[in-house]
């Protein structure tokens, strides 16, 4: 090859380069605006972000040939391609021709960049259309014009605003089979805009749309010269969805970062606001104050950073903050909580019930939480309140919850990152609930913890012995009262002071008001959880003997008690054993039909997984059960 053929070879190398780095620098300058598609399901959601994908030119000539292909195979277009492929790419959805999990995907034009969420529509997949709103910034909500708006489009619609997204696109679909009729469309916008008077939208534009056949989607259809407002790419190129910060400064912390004895930053994103080099930054759970000296990132040190960027803030002195922690403008410090009333989407398959102990994330804040109380349940499609008693699949309640701590908090209206958590089952770690909180009810403000002048250390001591709770679950029938009561007599003649606390004895003054529902029995425990708790502050050993059917109450019981206090005895009775002895009869009306809740029969019990102890009364006689639980007296 001669020197000139080398020279522009490496000259057009070199141009090739720069034109990419130019394009790369010019993407990193552009906006990012996150969309979701929602709405009932069939109204052509994949659809339209395949064909937005199409048009957008964002799709490679082997995905073209594979879409080709996979339209003669999975499509619903005969031999047209069905653009929804594009997106639907578990095999189940292909098969059934649904969307099932959230698909996101990313493209770009050259004036923003987008990442869109295609959202399911069927109702069983609520929890995943929460998962993709939860952070997006504008909705396109489809209806199908021949069908106009439906029981899933209202569902959505609330979802939508309850997950803070204020602006709508309402997009009227399929207008081709309709033959673009201009009355249908204002009938179905004048529908939708009556029911969402109250959902608190900034603005909803409507705009009538062909996905399959890309009518308004890029550039005005001509079967529509009625309509004068903006194509779909147009608005989603050109929408402000900006919106004032209401704090100063959010940091969460999600990480101490300490490689060395020399340096110790704080790293997390910064979620509302800006922060300073030479700031004064406040700890929110201490109210420790320290001034920041760097802001640390990837590329280097900042004089400030805003809302979004990821950072690790070093202080000119020690503090104690870790992750969990929320940092703040000194002058500006953050409201805290320990109670507030929410509005929460259950995704759980088991129901929520009131009193049982879920783990709450808020921000990167975790804490134990109890629903205390469930207010009303929301009708989608009326927006009435109803009583309801337990949380169900996709049911929308508004709720009072307790935390075991005061949290860094806001209503979710002032603030999407202080405003908006999570439920976490304990057991399985699974995601069961997603919540914004509508106020506080001023708990941590007005109740404080009294410290005592006498310890629990000086009540043992002068008791002789330490305070421990022994809980005894099991079957009805399988012996628990009558092990509790040969323990308490035994080491009771040895001078340790005790007390007992039985099922029935319980249920006939502190918890009379409670029934058998699983909602009263999660109430029932932590109740008596509570009342134990107190009694081995004051120095006694406890003895629980109660059926406490569910793990999740006999581990928030656990949890309340230091390590050691707390022995748990699994009476390990088999049912049918119990059932033979039915010392109470309540085995013979559970059979019956007399008594609908009877644990073993008709509700569920929950074995002990660890238990410190395990006895099987067919095997061991009284005196060896007691020895067993004696043993663990003094460890």
């Amino acid at each position: 090859m001669s020197k000139i053929a080398k020279t522009t070879s490496a000259t057009r190398a070199a141009d090739a380069r720069t034109a990419v780095e130019a394009y790369l620098v010019e993407q990193e300058q552009l906006g990012l605006l996150r969309f979701i598609t929602c709405g009932s399901v069939d109204d052509g959601k994949s659809t339209l972000i395949g064909r937005m994908l199409w048009e957008a030119k964002q799709i490679y000539d082997d995905q073209v040939a594979s879409l080709k292909s996979d339209s003669k195979k999975h499509g619903t277009q005969g031999e047209d391609i069905d653009f929804a492929l594009l997106v639907d790419g578990l095999a189940a959805e292909r098969e059934q021709g649904i969307t099932i999990d959230v698909a996101y995907r990313f493209f770009a034009t050259d004036k923003r960049k987008f990442i869109v969420a295609d959202t399911p529509g069927h109702e069983q997949y609520t929890r995943n259309m929460v998962t993709g709103a939860s952070t997006a910034d504008v909705a396109i909500l489809l209806i199908d014009a021949r069908y106009g708006v439906q029981v899933q489009t209202r569902r959505h619609a609330y979802l939508v605003s309850l997950m803070g997204i204020r602006h709508v696109v309402l997009a009227i679909n399929k207008m081709d089979l309709v033959n673009f009729d201009q009355q249908v469309y204002q009938n179905i916008e004048a529908d939708f805009r009556e029911f969402a008077q109250t959902l608190g939208f900034e603005s909803i534009t409507p705009i009538p749309l062909s996905a399959l056949k890309g009518d308004n989607m890029l550039s005005r259809s001509e079967k529509s010269p009625w309509y004068t407002g903006p194509t779909l790419m147009g608005y989603l190129e050109t929408v402000d969805v900006s919106r004032p910060a209401k704090h100063d400064l959010v940091f969460p912390v999600q990480w101490v970062n300490r490689p060395n004895l020399d340096f110790r930053g704080f790293t997390g994103t910064i979620t509302e606001g800006t922060v300073k080099v030479g700031d004064t930054v406040r700890v929110t759970a201490t109210g420790q104050t320290a001034e920041v000296e760097r802001i640390v990132t990837f590329h280097g040190d900042l004089p400030e950073a805003r809302a979004g960027q990821a950072i690790t803030l070093t202080l000119n002195r020690e503090i104690d903050a870790s992750r969990g922690d929320v940092f703040s403008h000194a002058q500006n410090p953050l409201d805290t909580t320990d109670q507030f009333e929410a509005t929460i989407v259950w995704m759980g398959e088991e129901p929520g019930l009131s009193g049982r102990t879920y783990d709450l994330r808020l921000a990167t804040q975790w804490t134990s939480a109890s629903i205390t109380a469930i207010d009303y349940k929301i009708d989608v499609n009326t927006l009435k309140h109803e009583s309801h008693k337990q949380l169900e699949l996709n049911d929308i309640c508004v709720c009072k919850l307790s935390t075991s701590k005061p949290l860094a908090f806001d209503s979710f209206a002032n603030s999407n990152s202080l405003g908006s958590f999570i439920l976490v089952d304990r057991f399985t770690h699974a995601t069961i609930a997603a919540g914004t909180i509508r106020h506080t009810l001023r708990r941590a403000q007005n109740i404080h913890r009294h410290s005592h002048t006498i310890t629990r250390v000086e009540r043992e001591r002068l008791n002789g012995h330490q305070g421990k709770v022994f809980w005894l679950t099991g079957y009805s029938g399988s012996g628990k009262s009558t092990i509790a009561n040969s323990f308490e007599s035994a080491i009771h003649a040895e001078g340790y002071r005790t007390y007992t606390l039985d099922g029935d004895n319980i249920r006939h003054g502190l918890n009379k008001d409670l029934g058998f529902t699983d909602a009263d029995r999660v109430e029932n425990i932590r109740r008596v959880a509570e009342v134990a708790k107190l009694m081995v502050d004051a120095g006694l050993v406890v003895i629980t003997a109660f059926i406490s059917p569910f793990r999740s109450e006999r581990d928030f019981a656990r949890s309340l008690f230091e390590e050691g206090q707390f022995v748990e005895v699994f009476v390990d009775t088999p049912l049918d054993v119990c059932e033979s002895r039915d010392p109470k009869g309540l085995y013979k009306k559970a059979r019956a039909g007399q008594i609908p809740n009877m644990t073993g029969i008709n509700s569920a019990y929950e074995a002990p997984l660890h238990a410190e102890i395990r006895i099987d009364t067919t095997q061991a006689t009284p005196s060896e059960s007691v020895s067993l639980m004696k043993a663990k007296l003094t460890q």
